[in-house]
């Protein structure tokens, strides 16, 4: 782990191309293909809140069920965010959203997606 990510400010230099992922696993309730994400924690708080990192994930669609707050920038890659309620949220590099929780829809990774997300 970098020396960074263990500093009284954790940070990383380049967080939108750092590579030094871990490996996160397949997306769950997945609908069409198979989404594979990677990420890097870098800071989890007392009872996981808050947390922050990066996260990679490939293409493919699955349900989605946002359980707190969650700030996301996309750095790279597009996908379509469609809430159940029928909303389209299409997502690519420099794009933030804010999903409150209790959010729920359905995410399509069209193109590899990066995003620097903080979850309250």
């Amino acid at each position: 782990m970098s020396d960074t990510l263990r500093s009284s400010a954790p940070h990383l230099h380049a967080a939108t191309t750092f590579n030094d992922l871990v490996d996160w696993g397949d997306q769950s309730e997945m609908i069409d293909g198979q989404s594979h994400s990677s990420g890097r924690l870098l800071f989890k708080g007392p009872n996981n809140q808050p947390e922050t990192g990066i996260w990679v994930c490939t293409p493919g669609r699955w349900r989605l069920s946002i359980p707190r707050d969650e700030f996301c920038h996309f750095v790279a890659g597009r996908a379509v965010y469609t809430s159940d309620v029928g909303e389209v949220i299409e997502v690519a590099s420099g794009t933030a959203v804010m999903f409150p929780a209790g959010w729920t829809g359905e995410c399509n990774v069209i193109d590899t997606i990066r995003n620097i997300y903080m979850l309250a």
